[in-house]
């Protein structure tokens, strides 16, 4: 009898083992994946496709640590390819410059950039014109006799020997803006007030009459990388500056013209 009752002891013990074990929190089970394929990345648009190269660049040259915004750089790429879908630039010209007027002229403010290995060649100081200002470049016009710098792009042409020695014709391209940097005699030219010494002296670089002036110790590297057919821009502050030639659109396109382009948004799809 005694055999019998610790027998019946031990099965129910088992039995609300057995219970206990079937009826455990369902949340502490993991859910069984059948299917463990990922869906596929959505294909980028070329504006993403361009934004990425333009940080690749900015990136790969360092310009970030040379104090080179990346908007300015941008924009100085966006007009760079609008410039070439115009035929306004030859399609092996792949160097541009970049100088920003944002910036005092005590800082090295003009880059010179490589966008086919994506590389600095030149970082130096670079004048701006009496009229726009003492150290911080402020206003700007297209007038003759204003000394005042003018903002946009610009296509570099050919190398002449005039007052300032050996100096870098630039044909501005916007209407309005720059275009009149031929009548005005806008060129890239050296100086001896672009230098460390000035600045020391001064607090600021010297001025120009509207010429983007550069130091003598570097005006002839200057030429001889930009001369011939490549874009230069000048950035600035001025609201009432528009350029046909910053078409981010069609600059992506022109990029990456087998990518998709992004849709517009469902409001502005009648427009």
């Amino acid at each position: 009898m005694r055999k019998y009752f610790w027998w019946m002891i031990c099965a129910l013990m088992v039995v609300s083992s057995v219970t206990f074990i079937s009826w455990g929190p369902v949340h502490e089970s993991k859910p069984v994946i059948e299917n463990n394929k990922t869906a596929p990345a959505r294909a980028l648009s070329a504006k993403e496709m361009f934004g990425q190269y333009v940080a690749d660049v900015y990136s790969t040259a360092q310009l970030q640590q040379t104090g080179l915004d990346i908007a300015v750089l941008q924009k100085a790429i966006t007009g760079y390819y609008n410039l070439k879908i115009a035929g306004k630039l030859p399609q092996n010209s792949n160097v541009i410059t970049v100088i920003d007027f944002n910036k005092p002229s005590r800082e090295k403010r003009m880059w010179i950039v490589d966008l086919a290995t994506k590389a600095m060649l030149l970082h130096t100081w670079v004048s701006h014109g009496q009229g726009s200002g003492n150290d911080m470049a402020t206003a700007f016009s297209n007038t003759e006799h204003s000394h005042q710098s003018s903002l946009g792009f610009y296509v570099t042409d050919d190398v002449y020997y005039g007052k300032h020695g050996r100096s870098l014709k630039l044909d501005g391209m916007d209407a309005g803006f720059n275009s009149n940097a031929r009548a005005r005699a806008v060129v890239v030219h050296a100086a001896d007030y672009v230098s460390q010494g000035t600045i020391n002296t001064l607090g600021r670089l010297g001025r120009s009459h509207g010429c983007p002036a550069v130091s003598p110790a570097v005006s002839d590297m200057v030429i001889n990388t930009i001369k011939g057919k490549t874009m230069l821009f000048i950035a600035g502050k001025d609201n009432s500056y528009t350029s046909k030639y910053i078409n981010e659109d069609a600059a992506a396109l022109f990029l990456n013209p087998q990518a998709p382009v992004a849709e517009a948004p469902a409001a502005l799809a009648t427009i």
